[in-house]
């Protein structure tokens, strides 16, 4: 919502004004507008069960109150009776049961069960649905069945902070172990990402000869950094070739893909890869999973790999270091793909929408 709002020109569309309804601390990253209006509850100010208390008892009379002619609930939970109401499928974890089920019998399991039915409930109850990629949209529908609501793509842009063109592409024979081809990793720490695994390629490709290091950056659900932990204690215990850097901030993000090499993304679940995006908008060449909706956002600019098999992802970074002409085709291809991912692209679609459904709604 804070790209969405910097950059939205909503007059174009006929909206004279919008309302966002917050924590003050969230209303506070959001960039004043002359069109927007900040408010906040106490109840915004609590927890989840208060913030759901508030959802289902106050925000259908404050949007009747303030004289909305629609509600936009980004989460994809909406339990009020306001209509016409858009929301936005963003998670897939609870739609796709073989990734729920890495969980095991857990708490986090037992939250992604309730988060699919409640999903599931709020797409046949509203008027709209924004879904990020057509993977997306038809993993969904197959849980949900048709829905009524009129339902679009339009995925996320990219900040720009994350545009860096593509570097020289020189031969791996120009690395060394005392200065090796660095591959950064960037996601959190989880059951769906299997840095396990990638450690594991990088260690049997160092064992080739291959003088590469492996980066990695993001938070941590804690079994899988367990896991990570006992590969790392494993293969690489004095911490020679992989850096695990732990939680980043996210302004401070980019300058990691500008010191990489390369890029790689392992996960096997997502619904839009913000990461793979800015990845290839940093210009680096990508070894990427060939799960989920990767190979429709990134194309033929990558180097896939099954993120499941060790093997499959060393072969994948094998050639990707071996060929640095190839290299530079799929990074020039990957880095003008990025560019296409334009948050003023998504502001202006998804106002667009909205305006659509208030129309529909309204004969």
């Amino acid at each position: 919502m804070i790209e969405l709002l910097r950059v939205a020109n909503p007059e174009s569309h006929g909206i004279s004004r919008i309302i966002v309804w917050g924590s003050a601390s969230t209303l506070a990253l959001i960039e004043d507008r002359p069109w927007l209006e900040k408010m906040t509850h106490s109840f915004q100010e609590r927890g989840l069960l208060a913030r759901s208390i508030w959802q289902r008892y106050y925000l259908s009379k404050a949007t009747h109150a303030t004289n909305c002619d629609i509600l936009f609930v980004p989460g994809g939970s909406y339990s009020a009776n306001f209509h016409p109401v858009v929301t936005m499928s963003r998670n897939m974890l609870p739609f796709e049961w073989t990734e729920l089920r890495r969980y095991g019998w857990s708490v986090l399991t037992l939250k992604l069960l309730l988060l699919r039915w409640v999903q599931s409930r709020t797409f046949h109850r509203i008027d709209g649905l924004i879904f990020l990629t057509e993977y997306a949209k038809q993993g969904v529908l197959k849980v949900t069945g048709p829905l009524s609501a009129a339902t679009t793509i339009i995925p996320h842009g990219l900040n720009s902070r994350f545009q860096i063109l593509p570097k020289a592409q020189h031969s791996i024979s120009q690395y060394g172990y005392a200065k090796p081809y660095r591959v950064l990793y960037v996601s959190i720490i989880d059951q769906y990402k299997h840095q396990w695994y990638v450690v594991e390629a990088v260690a049997a490709l160092r064992q080739e000869g291959i003088p590469v290091s492996l980066d990695l950056v993001g938070p941590a659900y804690p079994p899988a950094l367990a896991r990570l932990q006992e590969t790392l204690s494993r293969l690489d215990p004095e911490g020679n070739w992989v850096r695990y850097h732990g939680a980043i901030p996210f302004e401070e993000l980019h300058q990691y893909y500008a010191d990489a090499d390369a890029g790689l993304f392992a996960s096997s679940c997502e619904n839009m890869p913000n990461i793979l995006l800015e990845t290839m908008a940093a210009g680096l060449p990508v070894a990427c999973s060939n799960r989920g909706p990767m190979p429709e956002v990134l194309g033929d600019a990558g180097f896939y790999f099954n993120p499941e098999r060790p093997g499959d992802i060393a072969r994948a970074v094998r050639e990707l270091v071996a060929a640095p002409a190839l290299r530079k085709e799929k990074v020039a291809a990957s880095y003008t793909a990025a560019l296409a991912f334009d948050w003023k692209r998504c502001a202006e679609e998804t106002f667009s929408f909205l305006t659509r459904v208030v129309v529909a709604y309204q004969k």
